[in-house]
């Protein structure tokens, strides 16, 4: 597989090395756009190409782009990458100069393509043709489509925003049965934990494999999470490894476990693991996502009717301020490759999809017939919600990110219980949400290489510290190795593109 990947990239190479040298085709201008002339308005719009990831639906004969195509006035055509192997396919088709005029990214590709020089630089071309983008994309999220001054792609925001994912969930009905009252603080925590576990013989706090808890680090300032491992401190990027407090959080938590009261079997529990002994009445408390709500509600009351789950606020800390961890970002780029055949058309039609009208049909379908408002917010009617309107988002290329995350929330309400858990989560961490400092960074390859292999490796030293494998005092030792094996080299470029954007 690696070696087809290094032909695939080589082959792409020499393509655009040929593509540069030819006498043809648009030139890109000094300012990072195209050269070519405005094209007659009374030409017929031409038909433009796009090319999606992988998903399970006819994009063709789909509702949503018969509507666009109605609203816009363009034809599109749709391709998809193949399930398997769509990385490699996608390089053979820049390889070989497909003629897509754009392209839904995931990260991955985007940095792959963008620092091959596949991709067209947009910045003449959104001045010119793009002025919904620019009202409706934050400075932020084109910071993170921007590689030296060049605008690669519009950047698609996650269609939630940033949003609290993860909350501890719990046993409010045993809390009820011992007269204890929901923690508010970590000693309050410790203290409901210990109660817990010598009067319902159960495992306290289950987790497993997940050992950054930031619902229990943000109580004593350490601000991190499942996708929060970077933050700003005096003036500059740290990433968790780094940080003092680290060692105060790994200490807590190593004392939780040496006395019982997190689940002894942390360090090989899978997520299945955690939900079943969680429904089945063997633990009393864990972290969860927000989209399981419904399903750990209804295995619960399967096994244990008339139990209730309570959602815990986050923990207040010393000063009693409370954090919640958020997620979000960029979930896709909206490229143009360098041959593309109509990009200022293709411009136009994308910025005419953030009209602000038809962004919201877009979203949301057709008013009474896809969904209705209640009290301002937008309830899906359903099934025809979901029988035309379920892919919309696959069809999106970029969001107005004030209007749509407001919109995205139609998704949620066709389960009332996936809402609850939804709108109760964003209300806990209502002005409360830290963020990652890397949430808008562009593909830099010095993190790109060096960081998925770096959280493997936290991970893994992380449970042998709480689970006392390893004693707390070779922390240094950890955090050498860590710097040694792409830490340091990490945390230079970050820091490198982070003075250019503070």
């Amino acid at each position: 597989m690696r070696k087809k990947m290094t032909a695939s990239l080589l082959l792409l190479s020499v393509a655009l090395s040929a593509a540069a040298c030819s006498s043809g085709g648009d030139k890109p201008s000094t300012s990072g756009g195209t050269a070519s002339k405005q094209p007659d308005t009374d030409k017929p719009k031409p038909v433009l190409r796009q090319l999606l990831g992988y998903n399970r639906f006819d994009p063709n004969n789909n509702p949503v782009a018969t509507y666009l195509k109605e609203a816009t006035g363009y034809t599109v055509k749709y391709s998809m990458l193949p399930v398997e192997n769509a990385d490699e396919k996608l390089n053979l088709m820049m390889a070989n100069q497909e003629s897509y005029d754009f392209m839904k990214l995931n990260a991955t590709q985007f940095a792959q393509l963008a620092s091959s020089g596949a991709l067209e630089p947009l910045n003449e071309l959104i001045d010119k043709y793009g002025p919904n983008m620019k009202r409706v994309i934050s400075k932020s999220s084109w910071n993170g489509a921007t590689m030296k001054n060049q605008i690669l792609a519009i950047p698609e925001l996650a269609g939630s925003g940033i949003t609290s994912g993860y909350s501890l969930v719990y046993r409010q009905d045993w809390l009820d049965e011992l007269k204890l009252p929901v923690p508010t603080t970590l000693d309050e925590l410790v203290n409901v934990l210990r109660e817990v576990k010598a009067k319902k013989k159960v495992i306290p706090l289950s987790g497993g494999k997940d050992p950054i808890q930031g619902e229990i680090g943000a109580a004593m300032g350490w601000l991190y999470g499942v996708a929060n491992q970077f933050k700003v401190e005096g003036g500059k990027i740290i990433h968790l490894a780094e940080d003092p407090k680290t060692v105060e959080y790994l200490t807590f938590m190593n004392k939780l476990y040496a006395e019982g009261l997190i689940d002894p079997e942390w360090a090989i529990n899978q997520p299945n693991t955690l939900i079943e002994r969680f429904t089945s009445g063997q633990s009393f408390m864990y972290r969860e996502g927000w989209w399981n709500g419904a399903s750990i509600t209804d295995a619960l009351a399967s096994k244990t009717p008339g139990a209730k789950i309570g959602i815990l606020p986050p923990l207040k800390d010393a000063s009693g301020a409370a954090h919640a961890s958020g997620s979000g970002g960029i979930g896709f780029f909206i490229g143009i490759p360098k041959w593309a055949p109509n990009k200022e058309e293709t411009i136009k039609y994308i910025d005419k999809k953030f009209d602000e009208q038809i962004f919201k049909q877009l979203a949301l379908g057709q008013e009474g017939k896809h969904y209705k408002v209640e009290d301002g917010k937008y309830i899906p009617i359903l099934p025809i919600f979901e029988d035309e309107w379920n892919f919309a988002g696959e069809l999106l290329t970029g969001i107005d990110e004030e209007k749509y995350p407001i919109y995205w929330q139609a998704r949620v309400r066709k389960n009332p219980v996936v809402q609850n858990y939804f709108e109760t989560f964003q209300k806990n961490a209502k002005g409360i949400t830290y963020k990652d400092a890397m949430m808008f960074a562009p593909p830099i390859p010095e993190v790109s290489k060096n960081k998925q292999k770096l959280v493997k490796f936290t991970e893994d030293e992380f449970i042998k510290f709480i689970t006392g494998a390893k004693p707390i005092n070779q922390y240094d030792k950890y955090l050498q190795q860590w710097k040694a094996d792409g830490g340091e080299e990490m945390m230079k470029a970050a820091n490198n593109w982070y003075a250019t954007v503070k």
